[in-house]
């Protein structure tokens, strides 16, 4: 049998038209195993990108091919090769040295009697567990799906993670750029690294309120470098100034397979589009974060707008803007589909309740401030699962006692990363609060809660509200470890809570709120 390693290569025209597509490596000692396997796999697709199989023969040419190819996204794996157990001493190779959580591994076996599944199950990290003789084409296709699948979700996740930590090393770089003109080149760069894309994008505002009412580029870079600082005329520029002049017109952002033109107004009449060369199709999360991305940078331009024009020495303004700036931050928590929405449910009801709160009188120290930043600091409440471990945030079961401690640790991160960038913004009461809310929401108002057991009033009132707020909306959506409480069990929950885990004048205010619907119109954004 030859042992040498080789990839099945994809055509140069089809390989230039088409996203990088999925790595699977097949682990076998049977070359009858990797044939078949090419066979049944090798015309599949998976959100429009095929595959490639690595093919190796023993456990040690798969360590080899893993070295290589840090990027696979499963293994079909034999368990008898080359010894008795080679397949799994290559799974705790896997999972224990090379410490890669997200790769998704099958076990394929002829001999079940050699590593029976319920023990391999039980002591062995793999995903799925299959005899050879029921491994039938269209087995081997479902299976290869759902694992790919998977493999995309935790992917998914651990590029939003990454976004926050880039957003938020880039931040003190944002805070001191003083011009629009700058800050739009910095929103393309932090862009194209929160998404591993190419950095060719464009930035342009239509200014209403100018007396030239003209499309203007802010900013550009890469291949469009040459542009900024300029009119921007559509009918000289190609397909670009077409996707433009459409996304202007529509006044809504447009998604290619290729790339993204994303459109938002600011606050005070200004119109921005911005051009992305993104090479691939977004994925549903990632656009996502570039709509609520956009929402938040429109504040930013026009600060900087009234920055530029009325004085750069203006204190009040320059915290406003670093506030803006590192409220980026809140794209940390949208880690998928659901959670992304989830902050953002959360922060509506949160500022909601307040507003309830403010209107009964009961908490004189609801001021105008406190109620404008609330909403915005409640999403960044859990910004400390940045650090906590796929296998435990992701764990569809209950948790265990020392993995229960891991994911409490998220409150004091939270705190620590938002403390942080309170020092660079000079006291923002965006991140005050924030800092509050994410290392308090956890307390109960009797005591029982965690990180430190505070009770009552001890707890910030910030924290109070976000906690009925995150509860309400956790309690009535899916989560991985849990299916959606109906809307009435879930206000059940609340309401004998009070008191107990939370504040009995914000469980008060939440029932005065939420009214005849009894909260349905905060189960979704709409």
């Amino acid at each position: 049998m030859n042992d040498t390693l080789f990839a099945d290569p994809l055509p140069a025209a089809r390989a230039s038209q088409e996203h990088a597509p999925w790595q699977v490596l097949v682990v076998d000692d049977e070359e009858d195993m990797h044939a078949v396997t090419k066979l049944v796999l090798g015309p599949v697709k998976f959100e429009q990108r095929g595959l490639t199989l690595l093919h190796a023969y023993s456990a040690n040419d798969a360590k080899a091919v893993l070295a290589k190819h840090p990027d696979i996204a499963l293994i079909l794996l034999d368990v008898v090769m080359e010894t008795e157990d080679a397949g799994l001493r290559l799974v705790e190779h896997v999972r224990k040295e090379l410490r890669n959580d997200a790769v998704r591994i099958i076990l394929r076996t002829g001999q079940p009697g050699m590593a029976p599944e319920r023990r391999v199950i039980v002591e062995y990290d793999i995903n799925d567990y299959k005899s050879k003789i029921e491994l039938s084409a269209q087995k081997l296709f479902t299976t290869t799906l759902a694992a790919l699948r998977a493999y995309a979700h935790i992917r998914a996740v651990e590029m939003s993670r990454e976004g926050l930590q880039k957003i938020i090393s880039g931040a003190g770089s944002l805070f001191r750029l003083r011009s629009i003109n700058m800050f739009s080149t910095g929103v393309l760069t932090q862009i194209s690294a929160l998404l591993g894309i190419s950095r060719d994008g464009i930035l342009c505002v239509w200014e209403d309120v100018s007396p030239l009412q003209e499309l203007y580029v802010f900013a550009s870079s890469g291949e469009f470098e040459e542009l900024g600082g300029s009119p921007f005329d559509p009918d000289q520029s190609g397909h670009v100034g077409d996707a433009i002049r459409d996304t202007f017109a529509a006044r809504e952002s447009r998604f290619g397979d290729l790339d993204a033109t994303l459109y938002f107004d600011t606050p005070h009449a200004r119109r921005v589009v911005v051009y992305l060369r993104t090479r691939r199709p977004l994925r549903p999360f990632e656009k996502q974060l570039l709509e609520v991305f956009c929402r938040q940078i429109s504040i930013g331009i026009d600060n900087l707008h009234l920055f530029d024009q009325v004085s750069r020495s203006n204190v009040e303004l320059k915290r406003a803007h670093k506030a803006t700036v590192l409220a980026l931050a809140d794209l940390a928590e949208h880690r998928d589909e659901q959670t992304g929405e989830h902050v953002l449910r959360v922060a509506r009801l949160t500022e909601d309740l307040t507003d309830q709160l403010a209107r009964s009188g009961y908490y004189p120290e609801i001021d105008a401030a406190f109620r404008e930043a609330i909403g915005l600091a409640s999403i960044m409440h859990d910004v400390g699962k940045v650090r906590t471990p796929d296998r435990i945030l992701l764990k569809p079961g209950a948790l265990e006692t020392e993995e229960m401690a891991v994911m409490r640790q998220h409150t004091v991160t939270g705190r620590d990363i938002l403390n942080r960038a309170r020092v660079i913004a000079e006291g923002s009461i965006y991140l005050e609060l924030g800092a509050q809310i994410a290392f308090n929401h956890h307390e109960w108002w009797d005591g029982g809660g965690y990180p430190s057991g505070i009770h009552g009033h001890e707890i910030p009132l910030a924290a109070r509200i976000v906690s009925v707020a995150d509860v309400f909306d956790a309690l009535t959506h899916e989560r991985p470890y849990k299916k959606a409480w109906s809307l009435d069990d879930a206000l059940a929950y609340i309401r004998s809570a009070s008191g107990t885990q939370f504040d009995p004048a914000i469980v008060d205010a939440f029932f005065t709120l939420i009214g005849d619907d009894d909260g349905a119109r905060y189960l979704t954004l709409a």
